[in-house]
């Protein structure tokens, strides 16, 4: 009779049964599936890779806050909308000018010793705005301390650079880190500005940007203590700015043009929404449109990248040329309804199309200066925002708004002939 080696379980036999004429053999073995593990299970499985992504969420989440909360709290003390934008649009140009540095510092000193100062200072230039709303401090104490704000660090920049370190041996892990990345920022910019507007209009109007500081500096410091992820300072990276790096300018240029097709499409969605009586369905329409890119975003994160990304890039900002013109149609058709849905296509292009972009950024920023050249993007992508939302209120205010969607195809296009261009002559 064989004998089963010890320390090991013998199997199970079938056990025999007899129903009226027939005998069956009933197998009570085990069953076990060697279904391998998908792309993301296997992403949170690196050591660390989860505790600092739940910190770095919940650092990114009030950057979807704090312009709204802004705008809402001064827009309702002061009574104008225009002192509430240009307050806005100055920490916009103050965060496009010293964000690129603050990265760069980030990269010569490491995250931790440079992001958690940048972001005391910049919650406190937040605390000090509201102080000067609340006691009525004159119009100009706004402005100070508003762009004091800008000092915040690039928290997406600086989770993508820790992928980058832990995952630069597997381009397809690192893919599917990008593509998730670009995900919780669509997630983020959509739960945003939704929590901010739920908690100045339930509590008082201090409430949200009170809420971002919270979850800004407890976001920061949990993400910051997770020392043993954290990509190593390069205290003299020798190589020059990403500026100066090969193919670098197009592809900021690529981003400004992208940047201008959120920024048109989020204006002239609220114009045409108010012009049609639903105003108030504005921010579920683009919610919608965010809705629609995460979801792709995940979705490209799951399969494996054919190709290189200099290639995949011009087919990506193609789709997204191409589904913009679906705004426009429906707009045509003066149905609210029916331009949500097309907005909610027409997202899902734009997920891979920034994760690819932003794989080309990591791939042609010199070494050791990963942060700054990401963050070079994200000012690149806010200028755009700010150059289509004042391109596409104009063609509201001066056209209609049915003709402001032509902007954002306007933007997608040029975006596409940039990176043809730079495909066209590899040497500029």
């Amino acid at each position: 009779m064989p004998q089963t080696p010890r320390g090991t379980t013998p199997p199970r036999a079938a056990l025999p049964a007899l129903t009226a004429d027939t005998l069956v053999l009933a197998d009570f073995s085990p069953r076990t599936r060697n279904r391998p593990p998908g792309p993301y299970r296997r992403l949170f499985s690196v050591p660390g890779a989860l505790a600092f992504t739940l910190g770095n969420l919940l650092a990114r989440l009030p950057m979807g806050m704090f312009s709204v909360s802004a705008v809402v709290m001064i827009a309702g003390s002061r009574g104008s909308y225009a002192l509430a934008g240009a307050v806005t649009a100055t920490g916009l140009a103050a965060t496009a000018a010293v964000a690129p540095r603050v990265a760069r510092l980030v990269d010569r000193y490491g995250q931790a010793r440079v992001a958690v100062p940048a972001t005391l200072f910049a919650a406190l230039g937040s605390l000090a705005l509201l102080v000067c709303v609340r006691t009525g401090a004159p119009d100009w104490t706004l402005f100070a301390a508003y762009a004091a704000t800008a000092t915040t660090p690039n928290t997406g920049g600086m989770s993508r650079a820790r992928w980058a370190h832990l995952l630069r041996a597997e381009p397809e892990a690192l893919h599917t880190a990008n593509s998730f990345e670009q995900a919780a920022d669509e997630l983020c910019f959509m739960i945003g500005p939704v929590l901010a507007a739920f908690l100045c209009g339930t509590f008082f109007p201090e409430a949200g940007t009170l809420a971002g500081v919270v979850l800004l500096v407890t976001g920061v410091l949990l993400f910051a203590a997770q020392r043993s992820t954290e990509p190593p300072p390069r205290p003299r990276a020798p190589a020059a700015s990403p500026l100066r790096a090969p193919g670098m300018p197009p592809l900021l240029a690529v981003c400004l043009a992208t940047g201008a097709v959120f920024g048109a499409m989020e204006v002239v969605t609220i114009a045409f929404a108010d012009a049609h009586g639903h105003r108030a369905a504005a921010g579920v329409v683009l919610a919608l449109q965010a809705a629609g890119s995460g979801a792709a975003g995940l979705a490209y994160g799951a399969l494996r990248p054919s190709g290189p990304a200099e290639w995949r890039h011009p087919w990506c900002l193609a789709a997204m040329a191409a589904l913009m013109t679906l705004p426009v149609l429906a707009a045509v058709s003066g149905s609210l309804l029916l331009l949500a849905g097309a907005l909610l296509v027409a997202g899902t292009a734009t997920a891979p199309t920034m994760i690819t972009t932003m794989t080309l950024v990591q791939e042609r920023t010199p070494e050791g200066r990963l942060n700054e050249g990401m963050t070079l993007a994200v000012t690149g992508l806010l200028g755009g925002i700010a150059c289509g939302s004042a391109t596409g209120g104009w063609v509201v205010e001066h056209v209609s708004p049915t003709a402001g969607y032509g902007v954002p195809v306007t933007a997608a296009a040029l975006a596409l002939l940039i990176a043809l261009a730079r495909q066209a002559r590899p040497s500029a």
